[in-house]
């Protein structure tokens, strides 16, 4: 079965939305990691909450395109989010795609890897805690090695949350 790796984010009552998301995502996938959990400034939209953010590393039969357009876009809808045309804006969950097993240069209908891995530490760090090794293209450069380049020195490591959505989603598949 291929893996994939979904980042996550909130900053619209974040602890819920992400157990509540990463519990349904756990009902139709398989859940091999959850990486750190952390809090992290906003992105271009200063004096909005803060996010929480990280990663799970998946196991799915379906292909990216149905994992996108009907687990991860259908989860946030059932959790509220409103995509609005300002891609920064405060959202209740944030499912994003960012690496799929066997996809690699993948372009149509949305790039893979997601070009957000090279973007934004939110996103890179995470990832690479799930799925370091993972080779992005033939001159085998890493997740690791992407995730290398950002500084993460105003995130703020969240445990506490780690443990609660560790258990809600190892618990629920089991």
């Amino acid at each position: 079965m291929p893996r994939a790796v979904i980042a996550l984010g909130s900053n619209i009552a974040p602890e819920k939305h992400l157990e509540d998301a990463l519990v349904r995502l756990a009902r139709q996938v398989r859940v091999l990691a959850l990486s750190h959990i952390y809090e992290t400034p906003p992105v271009g939209a200063p004096g909005t909450p803060h996010f929480l953010n990280g990663a799970v590393l998946i196991e799915t039969e379906l292909d990216p395109i149905t994992l996108r357009d009907r687990v991860l876009r259908a989860i946030e809808q059932e959790l509220g989010r409103v995509r609005q045309a300002d891609p920064n804006a405060p959202r209740t969950i944030d499912l994003d795609l960012v690496l799929y097993e066997g996809a690699e240069g993948h372009e149509a209908p949305f790039p893979l890897p997601a070009p957000d891995l090279y973007r934004y530490a939110h996103v890179a760090i995470p990832v690479a805690q799930v799925a370091g090794d993972w080779p992005l293209d033939k001159a085998g450069t890493t997740v690791a090695h992407v995730a290398r380049q950002f500084n993460a020195a105003d995130f703020r490591r969240r445990p506490d949350v780690e443990r609660r959505l560790h258990e809600a989603i190892f618990t629920e598949t089991r």
